[in-house]
């Protein structure tokens, strides 16, 4: 269900939504797609770059950011030491959340392998939405190559909500192309 909701958001965007293609240098390049109703901003990319996602409506209150990192090492070069490192990293935010356990599950990407812990703010359960305060939030890596790394972070409302469902899907939806 999962893979088709995300093929879903994919086909979506790429019929009535934007993209934008970021050039990492010799690393390669990474697209990122994304239905109609989200701005794009990015950061100088020579040794390390974000990308900002942020809703064009002020009522949708959800953002993403990607920070791209270019190791010299590559500390993540299995599944299991990426998703440990996911893990301890969340390690924080799990003690203050609903869940108090950092559990990571696995992107379901095309180029790489990432995972990511979802939390929710306990102060902020039944409340209703504010623009800045987001209720739920997730955390994670993506090792695209041995050389690129992406660090992620959604906030949103709602898991399930359409917002948080959408960013999910253009990351797992992400094209990495190696040079």
């Amino acid at each position: 269900m999962k893979k088709l909701l995300a093929l879903f958001w994919f086909t979506a965007a790429m019929l009535c939504g934007q993209s934008v293609t970021l050039n990492l240098g010799p690393h390669g390049k990474l697209s990122v797609f994304l239905p109609g109703g989200w701005n794009i901003d990015t950061s100088n990319f020579a040794n390390q770059g974000s990308v900002t996602i942020t809703p064009t409506n002020p009522s949708v209150n959800a953002t993403c950011t990607l920070a791209i990192s270019f190791p010299d090492v590559d500390r993540f070069d299995s599944r299991s030491k990426l998703k440990l490192r996911v893990e301890i990293d969340s390690h924080n935010a799990a003690a203050e959340s609903v869940e108090r356990k950092a559990v990571a599950k696995e992107f379901l990407l095309g180029s790489g392998y990432g995972f990511y812990c979802s939390f929710t703010d306990p102060q902020l359960v039944g409340k209703p939405p504010e623009p800045g305060n987001y209720k739920v939030g997730s955390f994670g890596k993506i090792r695209l190559s041995p050389a690129v790394l992406v660090d992620v972070s959604i906030m949103a409302d709602d898991f399930r909500g359409e917002p948080y469902q959408q960013l999910l899907g253009a990351i797992e939806g992400m094209e990495f192309a190696a040079r």
